[in-house]
């Protein structure tokens, strides 16, 4: 009886040890971050650092040669328009200086007909944008047209809108060059009796910058001061020409990291159709494009020439069944995922559709609610057992 016990012991010793050993050898199941494949929002943007830039500038140049008096100014200081910013003490010209003087008065001249033509064209345009915008707006509130098709009409009321701002200030500096001219038509009398020039103002604003403040002798067309109104900004965002033939007038922008604690909505306005050369930190010689957008809300803090960071949205979509980006891998020429099945991992042949550095859209392949692994690493293959971490 004591044998039979011991044998019957010794039996289920040896089970349990041969057990364990199974346990042991037995490979245990690898753990991974898994993620639920989910519908939602997807939103392509073009990102890139911009500057805040006064929208309207004014250059004030010398209209004359001469001696500039000291420049009690300082950038930042308010100025009204009209208010004498400079004076000068003309040099005395020649007859070929002052008929320079003249045909300049008279070129200026025609360049402000021509603005303020400018003017009433886009005027006009902005009128039937109007026009059209109230219209389509009736339609859409009666469910004659699609949402899209009146945001377009919207968008082009508000380009055109812009467009006729543009048109206006451009107006506005021509009829200051003509103020010039004829400022160093008179100067040239001056020169001959001593008496000084003096340079008033064309808006009111700020100071943005002086080059220079201490009295000298200037040239004509010397920058004296840069004026302009810091609350009415634009930003001009850099981008590489590939990435600048992607962004559209009337594109939403996001404005980050600009020392405030909420992001700043802008839309773009125009992308230069001037590109230019510009050597990275590495040495590589970029062509890079500047795109001018406008603030839609009061800047706040920001003042002119500050840093931002801009991500320009170029497409957006609801409802989009999308995954990590890090969960995809290249098979082959194809994109593939690991999925959970049951706890095991089976590699999924899928189809991708648009892509952003943090997520990936899937046209097919794979259903809402499934689970793939991000990041998979070279322990995962086909049919090896997984566990969420």
């Amino acid at each position: 009886m004591k044998n039979l016990k011991k044998k019957l012991l010794g039996g289920v010793a040896g089970l349990i040890a041969a057990a364990l050993m199974i346990w042991f050898w037995m490979p245990k199941p690898l753990p991974v971050d898994l993620a639920e494949v989910q519908k939602g929002r997807l939103t392509i943007t073009v990102d890139e650092q911009g500057k805040t830039r006064a929208r309207d500038r004014y250059v004030v140049a010398a209209p004359v040669t001469g001696r500039i008096s000291r420049l009690d100014w300082r950038e930042g200081d308010p100025v009204q328009e009209g208010q004498m910013v400079a004076r000068i003490h003309p040099s005395p010209l020649d007859s070929r200086e002052l008929a320079e003087i003249r045909a300049r008065v008279e070129m200026d001249l025609a360049l402000q007909r021509a603005a303020e033509e400018q003017v009433e064209e886009a005027r006009a345009v902005h009128g039937q944008a109007k026009r059209e915008r109230d219209r389509h707006e009736r339609l859409f509130k009666t469910g004659g047209i699609s949402r899209q098709t009146f945001e377009q009409a919207d968008k082009a009321e508000v380009t055109s809108a812009r467009a006729l701002e543009a048109a206006r200030a451009r107006a506005s500096a021509a009829a200051f060059e003509v103020q010039i001219a004829r400022a160093r038509l008179l100067a040239s009398k001056k020169g001959r009796d001593g008496s000084a020039v003096e340079i008033k103002s064309p808006v009111s604003g700020r100071v943005l910058k002086i080059p220079e403040k201490s009295e000298r002798v200037v040239t004509a067309g010397t920058t004296l001061l840069v004026l302009g109104d810091a609350t009415r900004l634009e930003v001009v965002i850099d981008l590489l020409s590939s990435e600048a033939v992607k962004v559209r007038p009337g594109m939403p922008v996001k404005l980050e990291n600009w020392g405030g604690d909420r992001n700043l909505p802008a839309r773009v306005r125009t992308v230069e159709s001037q590109g230019f050369t510009q050597v990275s930190a590495l040495g590589i010689e970029e062509q890079r494009v500047n795109v001018v957008a406008d603030l839609l809300e009061p800047p706040g803090p920001l003042g002119d020439d500050y840093r931002v960071e801009a991500r320009i949205v170029i497409w957006e979509g609801q409802n989009i069944l999308k995954v990590p980006a890090g969960a995809l891998f290249r098979s082959g020429t194809d994109w593939a995922v690991f999925l959970d099945q049951g706890g095991r991992a089976r590699k999924r042949i899928v189809e991708v559709g648009r892509r952003t550095p943090r997520e990936a859209e899937i046209v097919k392949g794979l259903k809402e609610g499934d689970r793939v692994i991000s990041h998979p690493t070279n322990q995962i293959e086909e049919g090896i057992k997984i566990k969420k971490k």
